[in-house]
This record gives C-alpha cells, sequence and structure tokens, in this order.
C-alpha cells in the first residue's frame, strides 16, 4: 500500500493511473476505522481498479466547543486495517495540506443542509462539502463511497456532485451495525458501558417508527412523540432532534405517504450520536 502525504504527489499519482486505464475509488475518512469503515473499502474495492483512501480529521466541519482536538486518532492502526481490505493508496495529508495559508473559499449547499444537523451545527457542511470538494480535485477518482449512516451528509454530498456537474459517482452505503445494533461511529469509543446501553435507544426508537407505520399509523407527530418518549426512558439522554422527513429533500412530514425517513440525534452523556432509518414502500418507478 502506497502512503502519500502531499497534495502535489497525489494529484501527480491519480493522474498516472488515470492515464494507465485505471478506474479510481476514493473512500474519504476522519480515520479511527470500524467495520462500517472497512465496508466501504470493500464496496470501493470491487467497483474499481485502483482503492483509496483518505485520512484527515477535517478542522472545518467541527464547531466551536465540539470534540476536534480529542476526536479519536490512530494512524498506525488505520493503515494496518486499510492494507488488510486491500486499499492500494492512502492519502493521508496535514492541515497545512488541505488549507494553505489565506485559504478563502468555502463550498456552500443550500436548503438540504439547513435541515436536521444544519440546525444544530451551523457551518458544519460547508467544512464536509469543501473538504471533500478538494479532496475530489486532488485524488480525481471516477467513484467516491459514503456511509447512509449520516444520511445527510450523502444527499449532500450528492446535490453538490450534480449542481457542480463532477463527473463522480458517488456510491451510498447500509448502515453497519455492533451485534447489539447501535450503528458504528469512531465516537462510540466515548460511551461508558453504561452509556451504551442507553444508546440503543436510537435503534430501538426506529424499530417502533417503523413498526408503528406498518401499522397503519400515518400521523408522523403521534411517531415522534412514540420516539421521543422511548428515548428520554434511557438514562442520560437529551435529544437534539427526532425528525420524520422526505427522504430526498429531507424536508420535514405530517403524513406518511410512501417511503419517509427517520433521523436522529441524541446526546448519550457527552457524546452525540446520530442514526436513521428508513420504512415505508418507496414509489414505483415501472
Amino acid at each position: 500500500m502506497e502512503i502519500i502525504r502531499t497534495v502535489e504527489a497525489m494529484q501527480r499519482r491519480s493522474e498516472q493511473l488515470r492515464a494507465s486505464g485505471s478506474t479510481l475509488a476514493l473512500v474519504p475518512t476522519m480515520g479511527y476505522f470500524h467495520e462500517g469503515h472497512l465496508e466501504l473499502m470493500r464496496v470501493g474495492r470491487k467497483r474499481c481498479h485502483t482503492l483509496m483512501v483518505s485520512i484527515f480529521v477535517n478542522p472545518t466541519q467541527f464547531g466551536p466547543g465540539e470534540d476536534f482536538k480529542s476526536y479519536p486518532r490512530d494512524e498506525k492502526g488505520d493503515l494496518a486495517e486499510a492494507d488488510s481490505v486491500g486499499v492500494d493508496i492512502a492519502f493521508v495529508p496535514n492541515t497545512d495540506e488541505m488549507y494553505s495559508a489565506g485559504s478563502q473559499t468555502t463550498v456552500h449547499v443550500g436548503k438540504l443542509t439547513t435541515h436536521l444537523c444544519g440546525r444544530s451545527r451551523p457551518g458544519h457542511f460547508d467544512g464536509v462539502t469543501t473538504v471533500v470538494s478538494k479532496l475530489f480535485h486532488i485524488t480525481k477518482p471516477h467513484v467516491a463511497v459514503f456511509g447512509q449512516k449520516d444520511y445527510q451528509q450523502l444527499a449532500v454530498i450528492r446535490r453538490m456532485v450534480e449542481d457542480m456537474k463532477m463527473d463522480i459517482e458517488i456510491v451510498g452505503v447500509p448502515i453497519v451495525r455492533e451485534t447489539d445494533g447501535l450503528a458504528m461511529s469512531s465516537r462510540n469509543s466515548y460511551l461508558s458501558a453504561h452509556e451504551k446501553r442507553s444508546a440503543l435507544s436510537l435503534r430501538k426508537s426506529i424499530q417502533l417508527a417503523a413498526t408503528m407505520a406498518k401499522g397503519g399509523e400515518q400521523s408522523a407527530t403521534r411517531i415522534k412523540e412514540a420516539v421521543e418518549k422511548l428515548i428520554r426512558s434511557h438514562s442520560d439522554t437529551v435529544i437534539d432532534y427526532v425528525a420524520i422527513c422526505d427522504p430526498h429533500t429531507l424536508d420535514e412530514i405530517d403524513t406518511l405517504v410512501g417511503e419517509s425517513l427517520i433521523a436522529l440525534a441524541v446526546k448519550v452523556g457527552k457524546t452525540r450520536l446520530i442514526d436513521n432509518g428508513l420504512f415505508g414502500e418507496p414509489p414505483s418507478h415501472e
């Protein structure tokens, strides 16, 4: 596995590979790999000749008081894990490589970023879209792979790629869960054993919403009330949001019609966790 740390070297390598006829897949990450990350890499491995992974804890997507400095990092372990699943190139830049002195340009996606996490984390998605756009220009992938755990992020990246006419296929991969149902996240490492039991309320509440919808409940308000009650019945939980929305626009809905998305953000202790699920029947395209 090649390890590349500078923008110039990564751009040159990608150009060489493209010129040789190789197709390139990129998995952008902030490191501290778990099975969810590795699954993204496996998907990328199947799609293209050359598999690249980026490891960069991006400061511009963290707000004041968030966990940028304490975000878990393990470069040596990450590189070993990436190598084990067949990654060809690891791009591991530092902050100075990604943000030159005097940098003034950001990439902003409009309405999609005003929902869900965008309300409680102002500026977060500008940080995400700016760094992902940079990574795309640097690594020049044909395919980029993202997890559906951050459903809004995936939707925003797809919108950016469509709007900016980037010639990149965006592939979304279903949530990978621990055996107890908790969505895998690097931030799960912050949870105590007691807090982890409370964190399971997120998965349970998504299952409750799906069960209510399958049973004929069409009121988004009643489903949200039941979900919030379930989450609050667990200790150390503080709800940031529970939203039931259109899976394409992320606009909140009052009445369930067809396929709906439930998205959650909950603080368990000091750890902010997100999860989501789709339920109902998607529209037929026949």
